[in-house]
């Protein structure tokens, strides 16, 4: 595997996890997880300033969970109104 850590590096961060509690792990993981999905979606803010906020969540879930879901969710919103 592709890595840019230092193999030292690696393995002190190796050893921190698994000295950390569950509950830290889970708080770790939860973090990386909502940064991931905050760049998504000012990737997407960023490359279709035209379209709606609507319109770029669409996007998004298109992207991560395709176009059926997609559809799915406009058409439910479109239904609500």
């Amino acid at each position: 595997m592709l890595s840019d850590t230092h193999p030292d590096a690696e393995r002190v961060q190796n050893a921190l996890l698994q000295q950390a509690s569950p509950e830290e792990r889970l708080a770790i993981t939860l973090s990386l997880t909502d940064t991931v999905i905050n760049l998504s979606r000012q990737t997407l803010d960023d490359d279709y300033p035209d379209l709606s906020q609507e319109d770029r969540n669409l996007k998004w879930i298109e992207l991560h969970y395709g176009r059926e879901l997609s559809s799915r969710v406009r058409n439910h919103q479109r239904d609500k109104r």
